[in-house]
């Protein structure tokens, strides 16, 4: 939605009637009104079924325990097509593998899984911190400034265009790809699906310029060197390549860097919190799975039912769509305690549901979360506060929960 969007009279969650409710609007997240409304279905109907959306009819599953159920039986439950609540058009359509049911999705995924191994991590730890501290150390002090695109954006910006191969000078068209192949019309970010279609092709058109240079070299440790001389991917259509970029783009980018502005909102919100964090910079690793719990930078994942099924008292019918909505398992009651809190000492914060389960869990949750580490234990030698002096903007989106400004004043010690 633009800047100039309409009026809308929010009904009460907890009296109106569930028949009437469609959360997959992204006005609820855009103005930070959806948590009630989930709280409602958690408690009374935790497979809720919306029969008139933008996207066509829908499941929402909403209590932990049943979207767990959901994500690890992909014998009932398809990822294939489409992993998100709105369909790709049939004449644009962009495979990738965790919109792949086995065996395809395995044999792709293995290929580009050894970037992510511990071993590469171990070798990426100092380069993240040499950025972090450079970013960090080049802020300005006692002025408002914009986190998302000083830290969040800056800082995984630049590890994405190294993990995939991508030239350094151009990596400010890799944000822009990722917003606009997670976003739709509504978001702004483009005046029409012709526009969108456009820049994802111009997209496609560079990758496949950097594939073919790769291609012709020896094989290096980047995403696009691995793909184009494995066995699994080197024969991959146009469309899939473009497909599976576009995963690792939004998947590199969008998640960690909304987590990154998120820790900073959620401290400011809860600054007894910040406090425990200063007396105590050991917490700093269970930190990072609690922000990323009480963020939940993917609000959703959908699958597709192969079959008729029981799911929490309700028939799902085969071919229907089923989202679960990863954003209000986070908050369920049931699993975490005070769930609406950031605690950053919480007992269980690596339960949370942010990376998924099963074989789509999370290629890259150990790299986000080494990001997010670094980059707090830098923030702790440097700053007393990172102070945000202003309400937040977030994205218009039920599929990428995220923030595309967060003013902020930050302090040094």
């Amino acid at each position: 939605m633009s800047e100039a969007h309409e009026e809308f009279i929010y009904p009460d969650p907890w009296t109106m009637p569930l028949e009437a409710l469609d959360i997959g609007q992204g006005r609820y997240f855009r103005d930070n009104m959806h948590a009630d409304y989930f709280a409602r279905l958690r408690r009374d109907e935790p497979v809720h079924y919306c029969r008139d959306s933008e996207f066509g009819p829908y499941w929402s599953v909403s209590s932990y325990r049943l979207i767990k159920d959901v994500d690890e039986n992909h014998e009932v439950f398809s990822s294939d097509r489409n992993i998100t609540l709105f369909d790709q058009p049939e004449d644009f359509h962009m495979p990738m593998f965790i919109a792949m049911d086995r065996p395809k999705h395995d044999q792709q995924r293995k290929v580009v899984q050894p970037i992510v191994s511990p071993r590469n991590l171990a070798n990426l730890e100092p380069t993240i911190r040499g950025r972090v501290c450079d970013i960090l150390d080049n802020l300005p002090t006692g002025e408002t400034i914009n986190w998302v695109d000083e830290v969040s954006i800056n800082l995984t910006t630049q590890m994405l265009a190294t993990i995939l191969g991508f030239p350094f000078e151009e990596r400010a068209k890799l944000t822009r790809w990722s917003d606009i192949a997670a976003a739709g019309v509504e978001s702004g970010l483009v005046d029409s699906v012709e526009q969108r279609r456009e820049e994802l092709l111009e997209c496609l058109q560079r990758f496949v310029e950097l594939w073919n240079e790769k291609a012709n070299q020896p094989p290096t440790d980047d995403m696009i060197s691995m793909l184009a001389h494995s066995e699994a991917t080197q024969n991959m259509e146009p469309m899939e390549y473009l497909g599976n970029v576009l995963l690792l783009i939004v998947g590199g980018n969008d998640t960690t860097r909304n987590s990154i502005s998120g820790g900073v909102l959620a401290l400011n919100q809860y600054p007894e919190e910040y406090d425990k964090l200063r007396a105590d910079p050991s917490l700093i690793p269970n930190m990072v799975a609690e922000i990323i719990r009480w963020q939940t930078p993917l609000a959703h994942m959908r699958r597709t039912a192969k079959q008729d099924t029981i799911l929490g008292g309700k028939q799902i019918k085969a071919g229907e769509k089923v989202v679960m909505w990863y954003v209000s398992g986070n908050r369920d009651e049931s699993v975490f305690e005070n769930a609406d809190r950031l605690i950053i000492d919480r007992p269980n914060a690596r339960k949370h549901l942010s990376f998924g389960f099963g074989i789509h869990r999370c290629m890259g949750n150990r790299l986000g979360e080494m990001q997010l580490r670094v980059l707090w234990e830098e923030i702790q030698k440097r700053f007393h506060k990172i102070e945000v002096v202003g309400e937040p903007k977030r994205t218009p989106s039920p599929f990428v929960k995220g923030y595309t400004e967060l003013p902020v004043i930050v302090h040094p010690k």
